[in-house]
């Protein structure tokens, strides 16, 4: 009897190693992952007033960094246009992002009479599903299940009627997306098509055929536009829509249908979309966890990688930073999230996707060539932290001497990328005004946060000067990476706002939470630690390491007021925020006092409570920001995460997984083993070499060995 029992026992073991083996990387992913809201105040922080901004992500159809994302929206002007406890679908939009833009032109096939006040359709969670490059659903109010897929710059909606004998009608809803609209235009062109533009912060141009030829077009009053309707000829088959986008003219909107759909039917588009999904996040390969882990994995790998978005046609052209249309040999994509994704999301895109790194680069120096100045997005230089970044990984491809020089004019010149650089340059640290009794919402500078920000933004910048041999200006801009302790009050030992003339801003409690007064969406526990450039000069300001420790444990102990609400500050470990991005890299800060498994057991809750939250398990604990919340995940999971992604090393930590296999892009195969299952790591060995400390660089990762991670 025992020995049929071990025998049964291996039988099922193998049978499941045979079924993750059968199991693609892609069907692991839960495009819904981050579309359910937050309501629980245990889970928040407090008791919200309005839906919590916890993922604002969408679950349609899209491959990696397209110009199409296709998905169905139930709210406009949500984050993504798609709220999981919304009963009904108004449209399925073209673009997105989760940032409260675009979401351009949205269609929504219905039958029989349009009501052009009320044509919304409910559905039920019962009857949608999606994976990557598809999604699904029914539309209750019509009878007609939607199924949408996508290539680069074309989408692809097919459309089964259950009631065929009604009218099969299209609705073109251009007067809304999740911008204000400025302009649109519609019109037919020839039996099957129809083609136009929607103007927002940006001009889309789109170009649509139909396998079913026109009736005509209605053009209905809506409520503060026309509402075009297109009537379709009576028929069986399933309606089918060919659209390609263009942000350069209605002309390459055509030919990037055209060269990308064809003929291609909608099972072929589907299959090769998943198929593009599979290739990519199968560059990492992990076993070891369970099916739940994977699942939060591969998601959080998939969500990394759909912004930034391509911008340029099949032809090469693109609409550049002057409003000028420009043919180039490289592809144009949209500013990076750079406030958000620098930190770890943009060096995991020049991991896995290098040609698409190299291209975005690409875009930040001729944006920079044409305007002066390499922008950045909402905060910070952060384009110095990206491209030193990766300059320094190894990608090459890109004009370097012009990043560099434009990043020093974005480094000194007022004006520009960097407000109030002047006063920085003069004073070593940017002011904020005495405020008797501030709110969050207090205008100021931000003075905390730009000050240690630039002082990281000047060291990235001054390894691009290391690297290019220019001393005078790497000694200038090293000098002012210092910077950063200049805002540090000895007798709070935090980081605290000054006046003009130097003193502490008066009124000062560490907890409260302001969006641009002293602190950029946060309060001083959140932003008192982040010099990942310089981290022993941070502890050196305390009085031992013992102190700096004491107030480490004190920003992870403090319990959050819930008197205190911002709208996209919440989910909290004490006064740590991991619903927003300022503090992301704080739990790894006991590693340089000798206590990195203080760290771990901080990691662990967060990967454990923070995704995948809520009742439906959908939600996560803040904002997805273009990918950095998840990419924060993926690197942790994996045991890697770049403490300073100016530099070209990563901070080892115990990963999740037993193994994970990760293909570099030298073509060679890095294996990360992690050996028993303790929180404190005793050893750390790179083929076969003991590794002291805990960081461990980037070439030697580059060259496929094995990372060894013994804990205890």
């Amino acid at each position: 009897m025992k020995t049929k029992l071990v025998i049964l026992v291996l039988l099922l073991g193998s049978t499941a190693i045979r079924m993750e083996a059968q199991k693609r990387t892609v069907d692991y992913v839960n495009t819904f992952l981050g579309t359910a809201p937050l309501t629980d105040p245990a889970d928040i922080g407090f008791k919200p007033p309005w839906r919590v901004w916890a993922g604002l992500v969408f679950p349609g159809a899209s491959v990696p960094n397209a110009l199409v994302q296709l998905s169905p929206i139930t709210k406009f002007g949500s984050g993504a246009g798609y709220e999981y406890e919304n009963p009904q679908i108004y449209a399925f939009a073209h673009t997105n992002k989760g940032h409260w833009n675009l979401c351009n032109i949205p269609i929504l096939p219905v039958s029989g009479d349009v009501n052009p006040a009320d044509f919304g359709s409910t559905f039920s969670h019962k009857n949608e599903s999606a994976h990557p490059g598809y999604y699904q659903v029914y539309l209750d109010r019509y009878g007609i299940n939607v199924e949408l897929t996508s290539t680069l710059r074309t989408g692809y909606h097919r459309c089964t009627f259950k009631d065929n004998t009604q009218s099969k009608k299209l609705i073109v809803n251009l007067g809304v997306s999740n911008e204000r609209i400025k302009d649109w235009k519609f019109e037919q062109d020839g039996d099957n098509a129809f083609k136009g533009f929607q103007v927002a912060s940006e001009k889309v141009f789109f170009y649509a055929v139909s396998n079913y030829k026109i009736k005509r077009i209605e053009m209905l009053k809506g409520e503060k536009t026309d509402l075009p309707v297109v009537d379709f000829v009576g028929g069986t088959k399933p309606v089918e829509i060919k659209m390609g986008l263009s942000f350069v003219s209605t002309e390459n909107a055509k030919e990037n249908l055209e060269k990308e759909l064809g003929n291609k039917g909608f099972e072929i588009v589907k299959a090769e979309a998943s198929a593009t999904w599979d290739k990519l996040l199968s560059k990492i390969q992990v076993s070891g966890g369970t099916d739940r882990q994977k699942e939060l994995f591969y998601s959080c790998l998939y969500r990394s990688f759909l912004w930034p978005a391509l911008r340029s046609d099949v032809n090469g052209e693109y609409t550049d930073a002057k409003g000028a249309v420009v043919k180039a040999m490289f592809q144009y994509y949209t500013l990076p999230s750079l406030w958000d994704d620098y930190r770890n999301k943009l060096v995991l895109l020049g991991m896995i996707s290098p040609d698409v790194t190299v291209d975005v680069i690409r875009s930040l120096i001729d944006r920079g060539e044409k305007t002066g100045f390499i922008p950045t997005f909402f905060h910070g230089d952060h384009a110095a932290v990206f491209i030193a970044g990766s300059y320094l990984r190894g990608l090459r491809g890109y004009d370097i001497k012009s990043a560099y020089n434009l990043l020093l004019r974005n480094a000194t010149v007022e004006a520009g990328t960097r407000p109030f650089i002047l006063e920085y340059m003069d004073k070593g640290f940017i002011s904020d005004p005495d405020v008797a009794d501030p709110v969050v919402e207090t205008k100021g500078k931000a003075g905390v946060t730009k000050t240690l920000e630039y002082a990281y933004d000047d060291y990235s910048v001054a390894l691009l000067a290391k690297e290019l041999s220019d001393q005078p200006n790497y000694d200038m801009l090293i000098k002012r990476s210092k910077n950063y302790k200049n805002m540090f009050d000895p007798s709070t030992e935090l980081m605290r706002g000054r006046l003009d003339n130097g003193d502490w801003v008066k009124n000062f409690n560490p907890q409260y939470p302001y969006y641009e007064y002293m602190y950029r969406e946060a309060n001083a526990w959140q932003s008192s630690f982040f010099s990942p450039h310089d981290t022993e000069g941070l502890i050196g300001l305390y009085k031992s390491k013992a102190d700096f420790e004491q107030h480490l444990d004190s920003l992870f102990t403090i319990p959050w007021n819930p008197n205190y609400i911002a709208e996209n500050i919440n989910s909290f470990i004490g006064q740590y925020c991991q619903g927003n991005q300022p503090d992301h890299g704080f739990a790894y800060l006991y590693y340089f006092v000798g206590k990195q498994e203080k760290s771990q057991a901080i990691l662990n809750t967060i990967m454990s409570r923070f995704y995948g939250m809520g009742e439906d398990g959908l939600a996560l604990s803040g904002m997805d920001d273009a990918g950095e919340m998840s990419s924060w995940y993926v690197f942790n999971a994996v045991g890697l995460y770049p403490y300073s992604p100016a530099d070209p090393r990563y901070i080892v930590s115990v990963p999740l997984f037993q193994k994970t296999t990760f293909q570099m892009n030298e073509g060679k195969t890095l294996t990360i083993l992690k050996k028993n299952s303790g929180e404190r790591i005793t050893s750390i060995t790179y083929d076969g070499r003991k590794i002291d400390g805990y960081f461990v660089n980037h070439s030697d990762l580059e060259a496929g060995k094995r990372l060894v991670i013994t804990t205890e």
